[in-house]
């Protein structure tokens, strides 16, 4: 597989994190209470923050050869 590629898939599995941290964040504020809400929202976040990290490295990281 090339670099190119696997950047790719890369980034898809960073969209797919982003996703599912934005319905995990409905979830917990619209439909949850209590502490499940809580756990919920924690989860998103860590999503959340590890998708931002891949798609900032895919981006930083540049055009591939």
């Amino acid at each position: 597989m090339s670099e190119s590629m696997l950047k790719m898939y890369i980034s898809f599995a960073g969209m797919a994190f982003l996703i599912i941290a934005i319905v995990l964040i409905m979830l917990s504020r619209n439909k949850l209470k209590g502490v499940l809400s809580i756990i919920t929202g924690i989860i998103a976040y860590i999503f959340f923050i590890v998708g931002s990290i891949i798609i900032f490295y895919i981006v930083i990281s540049g055009p591939t050869a």
